[in-house]
């Protein structure tokens, strides 16, 4: 395939990303199990089913087929005018159109018919249960300047939310206190003892939530939903009448009283204060869209969810001691927090994180919570920091109707033809443990299912969902014309208007034809490939040994290669790949070095939130993670280049970009840094050096404008501290070990003292 062939398959996969958020590992589906077999990489798709279309809505009720399939009409679906029937694409059965469909004919066709309308929205008649509830759950073991901080960003956030939106608060430290904004008298709060287990029954109890709030079976009024009623009222008020109350509790907070000695961690119960504000949601607003907003400033070191004892001479657990089984309270607070994030994400609650603190919270053990229910996890050293208070505000951005871009409750269901099976799903969601004939027989990720909850969901939350081929290959003579094989997506979710809606995306690929097909090669996409492969080995570094996993993505990487790279046997020189193979050993050798996968140097708390970013994310951010950009800025070319991730890019002469999605860094040359520090820049007759500074700052600017969470920003030398963070991404092809002096690499380039081999050295290995 030459370049301008591959060029324009690119360009058609791209156009199927925007109109509907999917991306394939494989275009074309292989028409045995066998052929599957021999491909390696699964077939796959990366789903963003929030991802903003431009479309307008459909105001109507979907057209169902019948039970069990309840696949949606979709442009492949065979319709007869004259009859009144279509004909479900994935059951071949026969459904009667409804009665408004009577005028349709060849050239006047509903819109989710349109051949372009291969992903609609419908907006349901039924209304949300409630208005969104935005629970504040705030750590009181703060430095003043911290709690005050955090206390003006959540003040001013409440201007962020809809009017109707409910908001509560809990604040805890060595005890949990549950605040009464309903009460306008004084400040009144029901307090929990920070050392005790409470069962959910005992905190509906002791708030007095267990009067029947809203009933289940009561029929909502038509139009705007009901207001809560009863006992969670007076936790749980809309912004717009109790703004004043909620302003006062949050400006009131104080720093926990408890007295905390100088040897000792403050005593901090995280852990029952999350169960404490699960409990107060799920009685009265089971499956209504929540969010609980946890804001630790610190590890639970007090009650059940603990991770750290309070005596400062026992550390906080590493890597090290979880490999060596040496961890104290690791196992049980795991547990802990795993059932909580089980019994919140049944709810279809939210569970949001954000930690501000230079030592670790527990991220680790936390991360169900996060992971299981669509919640964000946001990792910062201080609220204090603006990493941290835009980062907040992101997570309300509005649409232009002003509405939230999130998305509450949502379920996705997927359904396939006969040829295909769902494995599974990698991303965060549950299994809703429903067993289609869609389900296969092996597993990848959360399987053995064909219906997921993700309760939280925004534009860029990503779903790797995996299949496997059924069909045992051979022709079927009824059908005329290539065969295809489908899939359907539907996202079911409570929109921040308050209507629910569901969204249906339609895949159709061709199948290939006999053995050997060159079609089934030309539709490797290996930017989506690299994407879903990494997910799964993110998903096995999980339960599996590190050592493990990297034998496992290299397995994989031999077994592709054999596959589809031309070669002579016992002759590495004659190795050679096709254009849209060529990237895909690169993506495999930095992902097996990067913070995914290599623990080294990162808390168990990073490696957490790593891979919590890397599981929602759609491929191209993804692919920033996996091997960062980076660019450079010399006196003699207008703007930056792209160069490649490798050490020789490092020259004295320049200026580099680092973009790792999570940092973004500006590194001056050894050359560049001294003139700067000499200050040419602010001389005249030097303004071109002056631009070369400045544009790295402008592109990293225009780099965040709307990342989230918001990266790190760095600006280092050569030979500074901070230059550690671009040496450890760049590929080492200069090392102290291949450096000598006798005609070895030009003496400019940046040596990196690394054992780690280089990109050359494992593509000849790979080659081998």
């Amino acid at each position: 395939m030459d370049q301008a062939q591959y060029d324009q398959l690119k360009d058609s996969w791209a156009d199927v990303e925007d109109r509907d958020g999917v991306r394939l590992s494989w275009n074309v589906i292989a028409s045995s199990k066998m052929e599957a077999n021999r491909l390696v990489v699964p077939i796959s798709a990366l789903l963003t089913p929030l991802k903003e279309l431009g479309k307008p809505l459909l105001q109507y009720e979907p057209v169902v087929c019948k039970p069990p399939c309840r696949a949606v009409l979709n442009p492949f679906s065979n319709v007869d005018v004259r009859a009144k029937i279509w004909i479900c694409p994935f059951c071949l059965q026969r459904n009667a159109l409804p009665r408004h469909y009577a005028d349709i004919s060849a050239e006047n066709v509903p819109p989710e018919m349109h051949s372009m309308n291969t992903t609609v929205e419908y907006q349901l008649a039924r209304p949300a249960p409630a208005p969104p509830i935005f629970l504040f759950v705030v750590d009181t073991c703060q430095e003043q300047e911290s709690l005050q901080a955090l206390k003006d960003t959540l003040v001013m956030s409440l201007s962020l939310l809809p009017p109707n939106a409910l908001v509560g608060l809990v604040t805890y430290g060595t005890n949990v206190a549950v605040h009464e904004i309903g009460y306008g008298e004084c400040q009144k709060a029901y307090v929990f003892r920070g050392s005790k287990e409470y069962a959910p029954k005992q905190i509906q109890e002791m708030l007095g939530l267990s009067a029947p709030g809203l009933r289940p079976n009561q029929p909502p009024q038509q139009g705007r939903p009901p207001p809560p009623q009863g006992a969670a009222s007076r936790f749980l008020l809309p912004v717009q009448q109790a703004e004043f109350q909620i302003t006062n509790a949050l400006e009131q907070m104080q720093k926990d009283p408890w007295p905390v000695a100088n040897d000792k961690r403050a005593l901090r119960c995280t852990g029952v204060a999350v169960n404490v504000a699960v409990g107060l949601l799920e009685t009265s607003f089971q499956n209504s869209g929540a969010r609980i907003m946890l804001f630790a400033g610190g590890p639970a070191t007090e009650g059940p969810g603990m991770v750290v004892g309070p005596e400062l001479r026992e550390p906080i657990r590493s890597h090290h001691d979880i490999d060596r089984d040496n961890v104290k309270h690791f196992k049980k607070a795991l547990k802990y927090y795993d059932n909580l994030s089980k019994r919140t994400a049944h709810n279809g609650h939210i569970i949001d994180i954000f930690a501000g603190c230079l030592d670790q919270v527990g991220l680790l053990e936390m991360k169900g919570l996060a992971n299981a229910t669509g919640g964000h996890m946001i990792l910062t050293d201080s609220f204090t920091s603006s990493q941290f208070k835009q980062s907040f505000v992101r997570v309300f951005e509005k649409d232009d109707n002003d509405n939230l871009l999130m998305g509450f409750n949502a379920s996705l269901e997927a359904i396939t033809t006969k040829e295909l099976k769902v494995t599974g799903l990698i991303g965060h969601a549950v299994s809703l443990n429903k067993k289609s004939s869609c389900v296969g027989e092996t597993e990848c990720g959360i399987g053995g299912t064909s219906s997921w909850k993700m309760c939280g969901i925004d534009p860029t939350s990503s779903y790797g969902v995996y299949f496997e081929v059924a069909g045992q290959g051979g022709p079927t003579p009824v059908q005329q014309g290539p065969q295809r094989g489908m899939m359907q997506f539907l996202t079911y979710y409570q929109h921040s208007s308050g209507q629910y809606h569901l969204r249906v995306t339609t895949v159709a690929r061709n199948l290939s034809g006999p053995a050997g097909d060159p079609a089934l090669a030309q539709s490797f996409d290996q930017e989506a490939a690299a994407v879903l492969m990494a997910r799964i080995a993110v998903f096995k570094a999980e339960v599996d040994e590190g050592p493990d996993v990297l034998r496992w993505v290299d397995r994989m990487l031999i077994r592709l290669c054999t596959r589809f790279a031309d070669y002579r046997k016992d002759d590495p020189t004659s190795f050679r790949l096709d254009k849209n193979f060529t990237l895909y050993p690169q993506f495999m050798f930095h992902l097996r070095r990067s913070q995914f996968l290599q623990v080294f140097n990162n808390s168990p708390d990073e490696t957490a939130f790593y891979r919590h970013v890397l599981n929602h994310e759609y491929v191209g951010d993804s692919l920033i993670m996996i091997q960062p950009t980076l660019d450079s800025y010399a006196l003699d070319q207008e703007g930056g280049q792209p160069v490649l991730l490798d050490s020789a890019s490092i020259q004295p002469q320049t200026v580099l970009l680092l973009d790792t999605f999570f940092q973004i860094l500006i590194f001056h040359g050894e050359t560049m840094a001294e003139w700067r520090k000499a200050g040419y820049h602010e001389q005249e007759g030097y303004e071109n050096f002056k631009t070369v500074l400045d544009a790295p700052k402008e592109d990293a600017r225009e780099l965040v404008q709307d990342r989230f969470p918001l990266p790190r920003f760095i600006i280092c030398d050569a030979g500074g501290s901070q230059a550690r963070f671009l040496l450890s991404k760049l590929n080492p092809s200069t090392t102290h070990a291949n450096s000598g002096a006798y005609g070895g690499v030009s003496q400019t380039a940046q040596t990196i003292f690394t054992d780690d081999v280089s990109l050359q050295t494992f593509m000849d290995h790979l080659m081998k």
